[in-house]
């Protein structure tokens, strides 16, 4: 196992398979199956942990993981002029920029 092993894992139930799977958002290709959560989630581990290994061996890039990125804030979405004429009405309406409009709509999203 990875000392420095900070992927961010998730175990979710699949119906499919009747059993749980362990996945790993940096490696979204890689997945395990077991019976128990935690099992899967070793599984995962495991398997992140061993792809780890033969990528460097291999002097192939390592995904970095998203817990030690930086972020700006910054991200551009294209949408459809006719939302983006919308949206700046609404904000204009509320008296809000557009951005923070869209920054507030997406905070919503979220919980």
């Amino acid at each position: 196992m990875l000392q420095n092993d900070r992927y961010t894992y998730r175990v979710t139930w699949s119906e499919e398979d009747n059993e749980y799977v362990g996945l790993c958002a940096e490696f979204p290709s890689l997945s395990w199956l077991e019976p128990s959560p935690e099992e899967a989630l070793k599984g995962i581990r495991q398997t992140v942990a061993q792809v780890v290994s033969d990528l460097e061996a291999s002097g192939e890039p390592v995904p970095e993981p998203i817990a030690i990125k930086k972020y700006s804030g910054k991200f551009m979405v294209r949408i459809p002029p006719d939302l983006h004429r919308r949206l700046a009405i609404e904000a204009a309406e509320s008296r809000v920029s557009l951005n923070r409009l869209a920054s507030d709509k997406l905070n919503r999203q979220e919980a």
